[in-house]
């Protein structure tokens, strides 16, 4: 009874983790990759120096993803990233502070000894003054067949006096 129970098992098993593999590499369907964590490069960590304020660092390079509360002072960066099935690779930075400045780097990268400044990709554009001769609601107006003159001498008062009226006289 328990070798054909253990064949069972063996065999639902082997069926269960197939199909698992058949249908993770099944070719044309799409599956996400699916980052983890801070991103972090070497570029990030270039810029960061001794003595740099937490309010910089989180210009730089984020929210961590861990402050232990245990330990205030420390905060953890991780990155994992598994592109395309390979091999997963995985960075780990911490920081350590003391009256809210870095005084430690530990992780899987290291700061550069030289200091780097952040080129910038922007690029300037000059656009040349555009010559309007109507604003947008002239030329809606004008469209429309309305031009905006209105003689004054064509509007009548809003309030106007009886002609027999006293000048004296309250109303």
């Amino acid at each position: 009874m328990s070798k054909p129970l253990f064949s069972l098992c063996l065999l639902a098993s082997l069926t269960l983790t197939s199909c698992s593999m058949i249908l993770n590499n099944l070719p044309g369907v799409y599956s996400l990759e699916i980052q983890q964590g801070n991103i972090v490069d070497q570029t990030m960590i270039d810029q960061l120096r001794p003595g740099m304020t937490k309010r910089q660092v989180l210009y730089i390079m984020g929210s961590p993803m861990l402050i232990d509360t245990f330990h205030q002072k420390r905060w953890d960066y991780i990155y994992s990233d598994q592109p395309k099935g390979e091999d997963r690779v995985q960075k780990r930075i911490t920081l350590v502070f003391d009256n809210d400045q870095i005084v430690g780097i530990q992780g899987d990268l290291r700061p550069s000894a030289v200091p780097v400044t952040k080129s910038s990709n922007e690029t300037t554009v000059d656009v040349p003054k555009r010559d309007l001769d109507k604003t947008m609601w002239e030329k809606i107006t004008g469209f429309i067949g309305y031009d905006g003159s209105d003689d004054a001498s064509k509007k009548e008062p809003l309030n106007p006096k009886p002609a027999e009226a006293d000048d004296n006289a309250p109303y």
